[in-house]
């Protein structure tokens, strides 16, 4: 994420006190993003257990979304099913169908927690589609954005089309989950 966004803050998970500038940055803005990196499950449920997170959410008048990929493997599903055990009706849910690696979500389809999510706690999905191979691995040796590979002179036509494409049904599915993402105006 830093490569792409500059201004952003590295945090030191195995330094508890460095996940209060979550909060810290919740009292100069309405929206802060945090990318988890893999297996960070644990310690984020242990931090927001710590500091009481519904009452931290109150004292900000703030609401958490949590937006988790779910992909072919159980892991992933796994890794949502621990989180709505944990969260409940306390916070969003927004699941990521990633197509990076697999079509197939038939594990997610037909777990319990799909079925929560959709009939209880209000989840939403989205889908973003699979990037063809080529594409990620220029983005990668360009050290581009998606924004930016749209206008690139390294990309062909065709394959900033083809970016272009991918790009615009992402985002609208983004928009279709905007009301749960992005703080009310």
């Amino acid at each position: 994420m830093k490569r792409f966004h500059p201004d952003t803050r590295f945090l030191d998970l195995s330094k508890r006190r460095d996940l209060d500038a979550i909060f810290a940055a919740l009292a100069k803005t309405n929206l802060v993003v945090v990318d988890c990196r893999a297996a960070s499950t644990d310690l984020f449920i242990d931090f927001f257990n710590e500091i009481d997170l519904p009452a931290m959410l109150a004292a900000f008048d703030a609401k958490l979304t949590l937006v988790m990929p779910v992909n072919h493997e159980s892991d992933s599903v796994d890794q949502i099913q621990r989180l709505t055990d944990e969260f409940k009706n306390r916070c969003n849910y927004i699941v990521v169908r990633n197509a990076a690696h697999s079509d197939s979500f038939a594990i997610f389809e037909s777990s319990e927690v799909r079925a929560l999510l959709a009939d209880k706690l209000g989840g939403r999905e989205i889908t973003m589609t699979r990037m063809r191979d080529w594409l990620v691995e220029a983005l990668n040796a360009e050290n581009l954005t998606i924004s930016a590979a749209t206008k690139h002179a390294s990309f062909s036509l065709l394959d900033r089309q083809r970016i272009q494409t991918w790009q615009r049904k992402l985002f609208a599915e983004i928009e279709s989950a905007a009301n749960l993402l992005l703080p009310a105006k």
